[in-house]
């Protein structure tokens, strides 16, 4: 019997337009797995190539306050940080580039209401997303802004090819990040969404 490789490419449709007219995705592997021992994270690889490119180990006792987001040799990237004020029904983070010891001004900011399935997100650069998930489709889109319809990565649970449906796993899914998606900031996103759940 042969076993399935957890960096193969999956089907994924579609319904919505893509990203800058273009149907070609970048298409990533996750694995809710630390690299090392006992650490919540993530290892991110490539489809194309297998290689390894984005990996997060996080030994806090609560990893949805803060977590990094680092490349492939260890270097961070970003900080991702939850901003909560006492009696806010409104839950935010913060995603600063590089390794942030003391507050200083994020250039991603997410908002999600308590009760609401999608957060809003806006950047620095004055670019606007909004991640929408859904537990029925076990899957995350996130769509560019002001419009809400042109789609700029999702996130799906992973399935072999071995055995069509077959699903690799609960913590094994499948970024498809397409053209005019900054890679690592969807990455950064998508740990957003998943802490947010």
């Amino acid at each position: 019997m042969r076993r399935a490789r957890v960096h193969e490419e999956p089907k994924l449709a579609s319904d919505v337009p893509i990203s800058k007219g273009f149907s070609t995705a970048n298409k990533l592997t996750i694995w809710q797995k630390s690299l090392l021992f006992n650490g919540r994270g993530y290892t991110v690889y490539d489809n194309s190539t297998g290689e390894l490119i984005f990996r997060v180990d996080n030994y806090a006792s609560d990893w949805r306050v803060e977590m990094f987001l680092m490349d492939s040799t260890g270097n961070v990237l970003f900080t991702i940080k939850r901003s909560r004020k006492k009696l806010s029904f409104l839950e935010r983070w913060e995603v600063f580039r590089g390794e942030v010891k003391d507050q200083g001004k994020p250039f991603i900011k997410a908002t999600k209401a308590f009760g609401v399935a999608s957060c809003k997100v806006s950047s620095a650069a004055g670019d606007e997303y909004e991640m929408r998930w859904s537990a029925q489709e076990g899957g995350s889109r996130i769509y560019q802004m002001p419009v809400g319809t042109l789609l700029v990565a999702e996130v799906n649970r992973k399935l072999g090819k071995a055995t069509p449906g077959f699903l690799l796993g609960k913590d094994v899914y499948s970024l498809s990040v397409y053209p005019g998606m900054d890679q690592s900031t969807a990455m950064a996103l998508v740990m957003i969404n998943d802490a947010m759940r």
